[in-house]
């Protein structure tokens, strides 16, 4: 089954958060924003973390995305930030300038191909010399956690064990990213794991109607219909919390220098 990303009623998918304080901060750890005068973001989705690049002071940002509909909906979402512009493109062929950029992030996309080297090789060319590339994404040890009041996502594979082998054939270990990271002529990479912070649900209400429009999930779009009914009845007899559900995610990221 899985997501269409081409298709215009994903437009907005990825569009309905902001990107957590848990998130910004780890990045301030990494990367001297208020020193970045160019950054890009490949696979920008609906902008959510453009936005947050440039509120953390980044001079410009670009973000890349290889589908038209969902650029749509990033251009709509970030319409106010006049220093984000969008262009369409892939993080194998960007189409933008080599040795142009201080900064590139790459955040939940790696697990969508297997060819790193092409894609960590387009992400050299187009950094400038000691630019710094971002790449955050799940491991399979990050994906399989239980499911909690915080990590909901842990529900949706103790409910149903065949999106384990979905999800686990499409992660890459650390040492596949770190050793393909190195062949591509990065240095200096750190890894750290972090729980980011998805988003804050006043309700209980709110996360299982997020969860109904499978929004900016696409492990969910590997359920029919009724299996996901199934799934939201399950979390909402599991979960304990009728209010101010905080749901947290657990990512590795990857810090490397050209």
């Amino acid at each position: 089954m899985g997501i269409d990303f081409h298709s215009k009623k994903n437009r907005v998918t990825y569009t309905t958060r902001t990107a957590d304080y848990t998130w910004t901060e780890a990045i301030k750890d990494l990367v001297p924003i208020e020193k970045i005068s160019k950054a890009v973001d490949i696979g920008c989705g609906g902008g959510i973390y453009s936005m947050a690049l440039s509120d953390m002071g980044a001079a410009t940002v670009t973000g890349v995305d290889f589908s038209e509909p969902i650029l749509e909906g990033a251009r709509e979402n970030c319409k106010e930030y006049k220093n984000i512009s969008f262009k369409h493109g892939s993080a194998f062929a960007s189409g933008l300038e080599s040795n142009s950029f201080d900064l590139l992030l790459e955040r939940a996309l790696i697990h969508h191909f297997k060819d790193l080297p092409a894609c960590f090789n387009e992400a050299n060319r187009i950094l400038k010399e000691d630019g710094v590339y971002i790449v955050q994404d799940r491991t399979q040890a990050d994906c399989l956690l239980e499911g909690t009041n915080s990590h909901i996502r842990g529900y949706f594979f103790e409910l149903f064990p065949r999106l384990i082998e979905t999800e686990t054939k499409r992660r890459h270990d650390s040492q596949t990213v770190v050793s393909a990271l190195k062949e591509a002529g990065f240095k200096d990479i750190q890894e750290i794991t972090l729980w980011e912070t998805r988003k804050v649900y006043e309700t209980k209400g709110q996360l299982l109607q997020d969860l109904s429009e499978r929004t900016g999930r696409s492990i969910l779009h590997e359920l029919d219909d009724n299996e996901l009914k199934v799934l939201i009845n399950h979390i909402d007899k599991s979960l304990k919390s009728e209010t101010n559900i905080v749901e947290k995610d657990r990512w590795t990221i990857w810090r490397a220098v050209k």
